[in-house]
């Protein structure tokens, strides 16, 4: 009953605050982030009554699963946006910017955070700053995707955005890995060449080997359904399966393995968009069916935002520093990958803002840097602090950015309700 009731809830309350976001014109993922502020431990949560709110962090954290799956249906989403037709126009663009801009934002951060840490070395230790110019390369491509979705947004910022944050995200898994190690070294004293090399290179090329094999066996099973509630079953099932054998970790060799979830469902919806001749209706089958699950997605990912960041003031400071730098990253490094490649001047000009949105994969990155111990903990802070912000804020300045760029229709009352009622009586 408690489970039931906390979800309820939490649907509930992400939808009337997403009324109020369309009367505010807001994206609808800000008010589910704002949604899970409110039902969590800080705000309902503070009442204790199970079932009314999430009363603790352990609380929102026994419905991870949820977000797992639901992470899962939205890289495979993205991986729809890997057809070669369009990547035959794009494909060259998105890898250069794709890299260029992740590699840039990282070297900006960390040169404004070693700073820091030169001049108050007790506050920001110098494996925190490096590790933390890798994190800033991350981009949430959850917001952006639902942002891309809701608005319609159709143009040629938009058809570069989504492979651009794909890439993003596989090139701060490498980033992250080889500053990690270097972290790891500065703390230990020794150099660890499997975790700093061979570890992220293997996680990367892993996850698109499973990808592409749970892709084919995705491809070859739907041909043997024809209905169209079966084929969507069959959707889910092939994207609720990969989602589980990612999260497979083992040791061989010495060498620790394990696969990126994000990039085996991207890789996923890439092979099955190229390969089945009727993707794109199951695509869009898919999508309708998830809708409920990305509002608990981002409720839930609204509740996990640690609010006690703002109580201690040098996180305060330093996690502001860290936003500011890495907006100027994103938005130079975008700019100016995105002239050198001669894109149109719409992308040049607004691409880098529709990539500041950060979240899941920051986070993931935070968390595993809680083995350097203190160091870690005040990357998770940091990190913390900047989702918060740019969870709240990125949305809206995305939807700004591909408005701007004329790729967004001004919003008009609509209403499906309405729309069926006249179909009805028309007949």
């Amino acid at each position: 009953m408690q489970t039931l009731l906390s979800l309820s809830i939490a649907l509930f309350v992400g939808l009337l605050l997403s009324r109020l976001a369309k009367k505010l014109k807001l994206p609808a993922v800000t008010a589910y982030l704002v949604a899970g502020i409110l039902v969590g431990p800080y705000v309902l949560g503070t009442l204790n009554v199970p079932g009314i709110g999430f009363v603790s962090m352990a609380d929102v954290k026994s419905y991870s699963i949820i977000c797992d799956v639901a992470l899962g249906f939205i890289a495979f989403s993205i991986g729809n946006e890997f057809r070669l037709s369009q990547l035959k126009a794009t494909g060259k663009q998105a890898t250069i910017i794709g890299i260029a801009q992740a590699v840039f934002t990282t070297l900006l951060v960390d040169a404004a955070l070693i700073c820091v840490h030169l001049a108050i070395p007790d506050k920001l230790p110098l494996s925190a700053a490096i590790v933390l110019g890798a994190v800033a390369s991350a981009t949430a491509p959850a917001a952006t995707l639902m942002v891309v979705r809701q608005y319609k947004a159709k143009g040629k910022l938009t058809d570069i955005l989504l492979p651009v944050v794909a890439l993003d995200d596989a090139v701060g898994l490498m980033l992250f890995a080889a500053s990690f190690g270097v972290a790891k070294a500065f703390i230990t004293g020794k150099v660890d060449v499997v975790s700093l090399l061979v570890e992220p290179i293997l996680e990367i090329v892993l996850s698109l080997v499973l990808g592409v094999v749970m892709g084919l066996l995705f491809t070859l099973t739907e041909r043997f359904f024809h209905s169209r509630s079966k084929r969507l079953s069959v959707s889910v099932t092939f994207v609720l399966l990969t989602v589980g054998l990612s999260m497979l970790k083992f040791d061989l060799f010495g060498v620790h393995i394990s696969f990126s979830s994000l990039l085996v469902c991207m890789m996923l919806g890439t092979m099955f968009c190229n390969l089945c001749d009727v993707s794109e209706e199951l695509m869009d089958r898919v999508e309708r069916w998830t809708a409920p699950l990305y509002i608990l997605f981002f409720v839930l990912s609204g509740a996990e935002l640690e609010l006690s960041v703002f109580s201690d003031l040098a996180i305060v400071a330093v996690g502001a520093l860290f936003i500011i730098v890495r907006s100027l990253g994103k938005y130079f490094g975008a700019y100016t990958s995105a002239k050198a490649v001669h894109c149109e001047s719409t992308i040049v000009k607004y691409l880098g803002i529709t990539l500041l949105p950060q979240a899941g994969v920051a986070l993931g990155m935070a968390m595993k840097a809680a083995a350097l111990g203190a160091e870690g903990e005040i990357i998770a802070n940091i990190t913390l602090f900047a989702v918060l912000i740019y969870e709240l804020v990125g949305p809206t300045l995305t939807k700004n950015a591909l408005m701007k760029a004329g790729e967004i229709e001004p919003e008009g009352a609509t209403s499906a309700r309405k729309a069926y009622t006249e179909s009805k009586s028309s007949k």
